[in-house]
């Protein structure tokens, strides 16, 4: 008996430890407020729902972009960014980077073949630098939130920050500063495999049964990915306009000068929201006083330093490098939240 009850208890377990973590904070949020604060429980339900449903028309662009992209295949056309001068590679990695969408289980075994046949490492950084801060997917879903300044302005980010870390590195390269930047490789595991970055386009994919296929299970992952991270993010935007402070936010991200735009970069470095769940996170805390070059900050220092982009750069290359890419990616966190700042003040 004892046995049986403990051979339940372990399967329960390990049903309970396979369930995504992130619907269950979702679920029990709204419980939480039901059971401890009724009162307020509405408003803050009100405002997640309210902020979601303005987000759907972008969210339906940004999985059908998805999709479409996976299922042509257009990904691999990021192979040809990697050929040529090295100061070629720079600035076309850092374009590429900041235009179409990859998962951290992509870029590793890509990036490592890449710099196993000799790539330069500064192409490498540019590329990886402006990868997690912006794609067509997250322009839309920040058009949505934020509005097509931030958008933009996170797109001229992305790509001067990958442009200004990988000409740095091409300069450290040049001076001997930097020698043998790779790690030992061992076996990443991917989920994704490198099949999505080469090969040639078919732009017509209906025509093949596979490549239709690939549309629908992409649209359907990414319907879920969108509405699990978003559903997360607006219910802390309604949180944090119900309960925190204006003046709180105000005294730590608000108003002109470095400091506030200092703040949010440092806070944004270790907040893990990734770029789709990040926009409705940073409108809560406008709403609450955070200034727009804070915003910016936090939003691109999140992007750069969250924990998948990190691991593919640590698993690559030395500690060093690694150290590189996380001061090139809060700098350029601080420098882009000045600028974007300053123009749209």
């Amino acid at each position: 008996m004892t046995e049986l009850v403990l051979q339940q208890w372990g399967a329960f377990w390990r049903g309970f430890r396979a369930f995504d973590r992130v619907w269950l904070v979702i679920l029990a949020i709204p419980l939480a407020l039901y059971a401890f604060d009724p009162a307020n429980a509405p408003t803050v339900l009100g405002i997640s729902v309210e902020a979601f449903a303005g987000t759907m028309p972008f969210m339906a662009i940004a999985i059908a972009l998805i999709a479409w992209l996976k299922a042509t295949g257009a990904e691999g056309m990021v192979a040809q960014a990697f050929q040529g001068r090295e100061s070629r590679m720079i600035v076309l990695a850092a374009l590429v980077g900041g235009l179409m969408p990859f998962c951290s289980c992509e870029v590793i075994p890509f990036i490592a073949a890449l710099l196993a046949a000799g790539t330069p490492v500064s192409a490498v950084m540019a590329f990886w630098l402006s990868s997690p801060l912006m794609d067509p997917p997250q322009f839309m879903i920040t058009t949505g939130v934020l509005g097509m300044e931030f958008a933009i302005g996170k797109v001229v980010a992305a790509v001067a920050i990958g442009l200004a870390g990988g000409f740095a590195m091409q300069a450290l390269a040049a001076s001997g500063a930097i020698a043998n930047p790779l790690r030992e490789q061992k076996s990443c595991g991917s989920c994704c495999g490198t099949n999505a970055l080469t090969g040639t386009p078919e732009w017509r994919f209906w025509r093949e049964a596979p490549r239709r296929e690939t549309f629908r299970t992409t649209a359907f992952q990414q319907t879920l990915f969108l509405t699990k991270w978003l559903s997360l993010a607006y219910l802390l935007e309604g949180l944090l306009i119900q309960y925190v402070p204006a003046e709180t936010i105000g005294g730590l991200v608000g108003g002109p000068g470095a400091m506030p735009v200092i703040m949010g970069a440092l806070i944004g470095a270790p907040a893990y929201l990734n770029g789709y769940a990040a926009p409705a996170l940073v409108a809560g805390l406008m709403e609450q006083g955070m200034s727009a070059g804070a915003a910016m900050a936090f939003m691109v220092a999140g992007a750069i330093s969250c924990i998948p982009a990190m691991a593919a750069v640590w698993a690559l290359v030395k500690r060093e490098i690694f150290g590189l890419y996380v001061l090139f990616g809060i700098g350029g966190a601080v420098v882009s939240g000045l600028i974007f700042g300053a123009v749209i003040g």
